[in-house]
């Protein structure tokens, strides 16, 4: 699917996309993580790049993005990004010493192809930050809204896939969440429920986006009711003081 802004995924950023760095701000912890992964490489690829999240600023980054939307929030010190897709790469092969992406190949048309291409213009790693479908299903949010949960789930492909279009030797990191995670995606508002009844940090999560509105509007109510009345404390109050919530997403590198 492509769209009238040229977002060539799942999801139409022309429709979801305004408003996104106001709620998916770059969380340092993980980009601490991401910088070690990358290790010594100087020139980096980042593919689905979107509005440049977690794009180094001491690097030499070529961003790619095909959605019109989400280049626009790109910030101003940033290279504009490319107009491209994951799934055909305009560089020679080798063109870089690592290739990066950020939540961004649960969205592709062809994950086979659009990995395979990241291991063919990068010399050096390629790293991935995705989530584990198996660790999505079990969130706490899947009691209150089971369609966005399943969407969520099906879309992300699993961990054995990814290793197996990849080849080598992989290796998967489990990245802990911390409490106030600026990167507003699902797990971030793990010990916030109350963000959810932002309509705003929904819509930077693209799997509301696949349910109806009726859908989402239970969803939210049956929340609304659970924080009001004590119920949702009650079960998960704990995680208000929890520093780290070890949920579903994954830092994913390989090299050889």
């Amino acid at each position: 699917m492509t769209t009238a802004d040229g977002s060539a995924g799942d999801a139409d950023y022309g429709v979801i996309g305004s408003g996104y760095r106001q709620y998916r701000r770059p969380e340092p912890e993980f980009e601490r993580a991401i910088v070690a992964a990358l290790g010594d490489a100087r020139r980096v690829v980042n593919v689905g790049a979107g509005a440049g999240s977690y794009e180094p600023d001491n690097r030499e980054v070529t961003a790619v993005e095909p959605s019109a939307t989400m280049r626009a929030q790109r910030r101003a010190h940033q290279a504009p990004a490319i107009d491209a897709s994951a799934e055909s790469l305009p560089f020679a092969d080798s063109s870089f010493d690592a290739a990066l992406s950020t939540f961004s190949i649960h969205q592709w048309q062809n994950l086979e192809a659009g990995l395979c291409e990241m291991r063919r213009v990068s010399r050096g790693p390629v790293v991935i930050m995705t989530c584990d479908p198996v660790q999505v299903e079990k969130f706490w949010l899947r009691d209150y809204a089971p369609e966005v949960i399943e969407t969520e789930a099906r879309r992300y492909p699993s961990l054995e896939r990814i290793q197996a279009c990849l080849g080598g030797t992989v290796e998967i990191e489990t990245l802990p969440i911390p409490l106030a995670c600026a990167d507003g995606f699902a797990e971030a508002y793990f010990g916030r429920p109350e963000m959810f009844l932002d309509p705003g940090a929904r819509k930077a999560n693209s799997a509301w986006s696949f349910v109806s509105q009726d859908s989402a509007l239970r969803s939210v109510e049956s929340l609304r009711r659970s924080l009001d009345n004590g119920r949702w404390d009650e079960e998960h109050g704990g995680l208000r003081a929890c520093s780290h919530f070890e949920g579903s997403l994954v830092l994913i590198r390989v090299e050889d």
